[in-house]
């Protein structure tokens, strides 16, 4: 995958203003599902913003091993926040939880304030698209 950026443009902040990939054969898309800041059996451990989102990127890695794929290989990221300000306020933590669960990869990420998500202590909801490369040949 290419990040593109335009002459000229300031450097976005954690995330690729676009992404461009060369599939190959046998490439394949995965599309994962919202996630939000609960644990595999379905309970909110944290009310806390950041922990949420930390959570909620915990479950995209698991989604993305169950297909064959890392962090790196995401192309895009939509995040579904409920309150803009904490979501602003609680930068360098998720900043934090970021680089240390997905990297330094930075893919074409949008954000959107909603009023509420479907689970009412979800804070964060997070979908992805990645494009994972085809099995190495022995």
């Amino acid at each position: 995958m290419k990040t593109l950026q335009p002459p000229g443009w300031a450097p976005p902040r954690g995330y690729a203003n676009g992404i461009m990939a060369d599939l190959q054969v046998g490439s394949r898309l995965l599309f994962v599902g919202g996630q939000i800041g609960w644990n595999a059996s379905n309970v909110f451990e944290t009310d806390d913003f950041a922990g949420q989102v930390a959570q909620a990127l915990r479950n995209v890695v698991a989604v993305l091993a169950a297909g064959g794929a890392g962090p790196e290989h995401i192309a895009r990221m939509t995040w579904y926040v409920t309150d803009r300000g904490e979501y602003v306020d609680a930068y360098p933590a998720i900043g934090a939880h970021y680089r240390e669960i997905i990297g330094r990869h930075y893919p074409a990420m949008t954000a959107v304030e909603v009023s509420a998500l479907v689970e009412p202590r979800a804070k964060v909801e997070i979908e992805v698209t990645a494009i994972v490369p085809p099995p190495a040949v022995p």
